[in-house]
């Protein structure tokens, strides 16, 4: 009996009289020639021979199993993106923190315990292994509530993406590389936007001939939803991006927001939706009453976060809202004034009151050049590497010492069960950052245009005892700015807080949360797969111990660190080489000048001279605070 048919029946337990278990079998594949922008063939990951991965379209009070065997020549995983996996974080898919990855020819059976999480919405399910979702690993995933809290007539979901034609692995190595010292990001080559419905993708528009293998699926301009005049429509957008945030908007018609992240919210209306990487929304759409005319839907990229825009580059597409097949479409004009959006606005149906605080955690992001000339990513000054043994495991081997913070590596961080936690996020750097928490939603408390500012306006302080503040699982934080997120750490395991910006997380930007260490060694029981630590085997990584895979919680030796930043400006050994050399150089001038005018000075005079010169230009540097004190 295999061990899911041992598990599986004590997760279904949230509803028993409708849950059931939905089983997916996925292989992933390599797909050749997909050309989804009309613009270039290349390899991307598929599953089952095709690409895109198909929709996941679910129950809530359902537990969904997905067989995923990896049928790519290097590992790979599967990352169900926002959902809780309340305890078995084992399940979550991020390599590194929760499994090793599944190696190639092997089977990862992830059980999703969606009837125990009490989540419904709009999710998406994506790799966490190499960038792969870079490459086109990623689909939607929806999980429908028994009741909705909205009515309304059919929906459909929105795919925003970029696109690259190259692969990942070759665009990451130009990334980080002495030879890209500024940290300048692969520049999408194009953007897509495509539509799906439950477990489908819709087809493209009639009378074209696109490339044979996305041929079944529309993408932007041979992409159509059809609207029945008076309907209305749910509409639930995600940016599946792995570094373009984009404005969507819909010409001739009006959204209303009701769902951000998973979470159902008080109608709001938005003309312009501003989205950034790994956010979903959902907006109801009412159609028009006339129907003589179709209408554009627009997709923008976020072009200010890019370097450079390369001169033929079209970061703008549109799809269509058809009414009546083959009719003109019409577009706007003006475009609409940009505007990113204050999620914090934003109500929850179910009120949630904000808990009192009882640990602050402040996490600063920036980025600068390192002492092996690349460019990367830190959050407290720390590049984020990925430990030898998985997180999880070594929560789940250290016994009593699982609660000591060390032992998981510098960039860790160990909360206590039921603690209700802040993230302080603050963003030294030029750009915004949409950061991602596994395992949980959070609260957004509090937000600073300029987070070191002593203007209440620009740094309004923390308001506690607020009513019902926003909830979502990844959120944007402003460049210069700072974002408070409060939740309360009740689900124990092992869990990931990245940007969503994928060169930026392979950059460093992510520490991690071990979570209720001995509450999660309790609850883990009887529940781990063994094949979770057979694939670990397989590649020869260890699977207990600390972050470098020693029973200790001070041996960190071999555990990948660094590479640290540059330390610029003077240093005292090179101020003082630097000194001795001026001194040296003004004592021989001075010695030519007078012996040109026929001057004669001893040794004695000259060295003198010279230690004299040096103690004041000592003196001063003392003052200014730039060699230490036991300098002679």
């Amino acid at each position: 009996m295999r061990w899911y048919r041992r598990v599986l029946p004590a997760l279904v337990i949230a509803s028993p009289a409708l849950a059931g278990i939905q089983e997916i079998w996925w292989k992933i594949t390599y797909v050749e020639n997909a050309n989804p922008d009309g613009l270039f063939d290349r390899r991307v990951i598929g599953v089952n021979g095709t690409w895109p991965p198909p929709p996941i379209s679910m129950n809530s009070v359902d537990s969904l199993l997905i067989h995923v065997t990896n049928g790519l020549d290097v590992p790979t995983s599967l990352h169900h993106h926002g959902i809780f996996f309340n305890s078995t974080s084992w399940m979550d898919g991020t390599v590194g923190v929760a499994q090793c990855g599944i190696p190639p020819g092997q089977t990862f059976d992830y059980a999703v315990p969606v009837n125990m999480s009490e989540q419904w919405g709009t999710y998406w399910v994506h790799s966490h292994d190499r960038g792969q979702y870079v490459d086109g690993l990623r689909a939607p995933l929806t999980l429908h509530p028994a009741d909705e809290a909205y009515q309304y007539d059919e929906e459909y979901t929105v795919i925003l993406s970029d696109w690259y034609h190259q692969e990942h692995q070759l665009l990451l190595n130009q990334y980080i590389n002495i030879a890209n010292p500024g940290g300048i990001e692969p520049v999408p080559d194009s953007a897509l936007i495509y539509f799906a419905q439950n477990t489908t993708y819709l087809s493209p528009i009639g009378g074209i001939s696109p490339s044979p293998v996305t041929s079944a699926v529309g993408f932007n301009e041979n992409a159509t939803l059809p609207f029945v005049p008076g309907r209305t429509y749910r509409l639930r957008v995600i940016n599946m991006s792995a570094f373009a945030a984009f404005f969507f908007w819909i010409d001739g018609h009006d959204m209303r927001i009701i769902e951000g992240d998973g979470t159902d919210v008080h109608e709001m209306p938005m003309g312009v939706l501003d989205i950034s990487a790994a956010q979903r929304y959902s907006v109801l759409v009412t159609a028009r009453n006339d129907s003589s005319s179709n209408w554009a839907v627009h997709a923008n990229m976020d072009t200010t976060a890019f370097d450079k825009v390369p001169s033929n580059f079209q970061p703008n597409v549109t799809a269509s809202i058809a009414y009546t097949p083959g009719s003109p479409v019409t577009t706007s004009s003006p475009t609409p004034q940009y505007t990113e959006m204050n999620d914090t606005a934003l109500v929850p149906l179910v009120a949630i009151p904000q808990p009192p605080v009882t640990q602050s955690i402040e996490l600063e992001v920036a980025f600068a050049t390192m002492t092996d000339g690349t460019n990367r990513g830190m959050i407290n000054g720390i590049v984020y590497n990925s430990p030898l043994v998985p997180a999880i495991l070594s929560e789940l081997s250290l016994g009593e010492n699982a609660t000591i913070q060390e032992a998981y590596g510098p960039t860790s961080f160990v909360l206590n069960h039921l603690d209700v936690i802040d993230i302080v996020l603050k963003n030294t750097d030029t750009m915004k950052h949409p950061f991602h928490l596994h395992g949980h939603n959070f609260q957004i408390v509090n937000r600073a245009q300029q987070y070191n500012s002593t203007d209440p306006v620009l740094n309004p302080p923390l308001i506690e005892g607020q009513a019902n503040p926003m909830r979502r699982d990844t959120v944007v934080v402003s460049p210069g700015g700072s974002v408070t997120l409060r939740f309360i750490a009740d689900n124990p395991g092992a869990w990931f807080f990245h940007c969503h910006m994928e060169w930026h997380l392979e950059a460093g930007l992510a520490v991690q949360f071990i979570e209720a260490p001995l509450v999660a060694q309790e609850r883990a029981v009887g529940r781990v797969p063994p094949f979770l630590y057979d694939q670990c085997a397989a590649q020869g990584i260890p699977s207990s111990g600390n972050a470098a895979g020693h029973a200790s919680t001070t041996d960190l030796s071999g555990l990948p660190l660094g590479p640290y930043q540059q330390i610029l400006g003077w240093r005292p050994k090179g101020i003082w080489a630097m000194t001795g050399c001026v001194v040296t150089a003004v004592a021989g001038m001075l010695t030519v000048i007078w012996y040109s005018f026929g001057g004669d000075v001893s040794e004695e005079e000259m060295e003198a001279e010279a230690r004299a010169l040096i103690e004041d230009k000592a003196k001063r540097r003392r003052f200014f605070g730039l060699l230490p004190r036991s300098m002679p």
